[in-house]
């Protein structure tokens, strides 16, 4: 496995996915907004013998997930010093890029890890726009694990920002993997491989 697939997959344990009511979590509290996060991330259904009507679905969540993300900073966390080396156009394909890995890898991986795992949740901190909210869960190959989601207030809404597990960073792991990608290579290597992750979860 390179190191790129091992960043998506570790990507897709910590993911981030969401939505389970007909409308987006405006207005609610940064723990409901990570309850119908992981509700629905619960939903995605797995398997190589989805009906047509099983992928609509699938998709769909995945697409309404994408929103409960602040894919823009996101994007610019993972790229770092990076960031402001290239230019508005490569930043909004990177951008694209990453929320398209989400969908197809993050979301659908993050739901064979969390089905029918029961959520514990610990008291969040909120400061002014920022909220952390601290989780448990007991999986039955990894045993308990600690998950700490960290949301932004945009507006009324929360957004999750970065996710840590047992006090790894998702977003500190895929900017140590695109920084290495960087340094030795350069900006079209990173969005090459990415494409590539990406078409082949298409397929």
């Amino acid at each position: 496995m390179t190191r790129l697939n091992k960043t998506i997959f570790l990507m897709a344990f910590l993911a981030l996915t969401l939505l389970t009511g007909p409308a987006f979590a405006s207005k609610n509290s940064p723990q409901q907004c990570v309850e119908e996060l992981l509700g629905t991330i619960q939903k995605i259904k797995g398997g190589d013998k989805l009906s047509d009507e099983q992928k609509k679905a699938n998709s769909a969540r995945s697409e309404k997930a994408l929103n409960y993300l602040n894919i823009s900073e996101i994007s610019q966390k993972t790229l770092g010093k990076y960031w402001a080396k290239i230019t508005d156009e490569e930043k909004k394909r990177f951008s694209k890029l990453l929320g398209e890995l989400f969908i197809y890898v993050a979301f659908p991986n993050s739901g064979k890890f969390f089905v029918d795992l029961d959520l514990v949740f610990a008291e969040s901190e909120i400061e002014k726009t920022k909220a952390f909210v601290p989780m448990t869960v007991a999986h039955k190959n990894e045993g308990e694990i600690e998950i700490d989601f960290f949301l932004k207030q945009n507006s009324d809404d929360w957004k999750v920002v970065d996710v840590h597990m047992d006090g790894v960073s998702m977003r500190n792991n895929l900017r140590s993997q695109f920084y290495k990608i960087m340094a030795k290579k350069n900006f079209a290597e990173l969005v090459s491989r990415m494409e590539k992750k990406l078409n082949e979860a298409k397929a």
